[in-house]
């Protein structure tokens, strides 16, 4: 087995994305993180995960996978988008932030709710030699893909399941919110399954 770090201390991501990445990429072991997190100072998604992905390589020496996702509303410019998870203020609060959303958009007509949720996935390997002369082109130890979760925004929280704006986000083509959906729907079409399926071609290339 190779173990393989994922650089959060969330130990609900860590479980969702053991059962997302168990069937793509057989053999790998991944293993939690309590090691210093990086100022999140990127300006996207992506910029963001290869920060914690990079801090959490560089801490334990092993291959490490980090997401960086949020909620980006149409209307809003793609706002709150990497602010998602302080947009209500300084508390960072869930309910917080599900209040002030929808607040923003209580004037609007469901045509004009249009969101998604997010996901940047990315793996850093642990610091390689630096390339010999004439072998310049030695690949990149770390990649990022974004992927997202089409929906729009719903008037008010229903369900009780998920976390963050799960609540609010009402999936294209389905009648229920995410926070409604079972672990098992939301795990097969999630932005999270999309992005980590992405990145799953590249462990799988990358890793022994």
């Amino acid at each position: 087995m190779t173990q393989v770090v994922l650089a959060s201390h969330n130990a609900h991501k860590l479980e969702e994305l053991r059962r997302i990445l168990a069937p793509l990429v057989p053999g790998i072991e991944l293993i939690g993180y309590d090691g210093p997190e990086p100022v999140e100072n990127g300006v996207t998604f992506e910029q963001n995960a290869l920060l914690k992905a990079r801090a959490a390589a560089e801490h334990t020496g092993l291959p490490a996978i980090a997401d960086d996702s949020g909620i980006s509303v149409d209307v809003l410019g793609g706002c709150p988008g990497i602010f998602s998870a302080r947009w209500g203020g300084p508390a960072r609060n869930d309910q917080a932030n599900v209040d002030l959303l929808l607040w923003q958009l209580s004037d609007l007509v469901d045509e004009h709710r249009g969101a998604a949720f997010m996901c940047a996935a990315a793996l850093a390997l642990p610091s390689l030699p630096a390339p010999v002369e004439g072998n310049e082109g030695t690949e990149s130890h770390e990649v990022a893909v974004l992927e997202a979760w089409r929906g729009s925004v719903l008037r008010a929280p229903a369900g009780e399941g998920g976390f963050g704006y799960d609540p609010i986000f009402l999936p294209e083509g389905e009648t229920r919110s995410a926070a409604q959906l079972t672990a098992e729907e939301k795990d097969a079409v999630s932005h999270r399954r999309r992005a980590f399926t992405a990145l799953s071609t590249e462990l799988l290339r990358r890793l022994p």
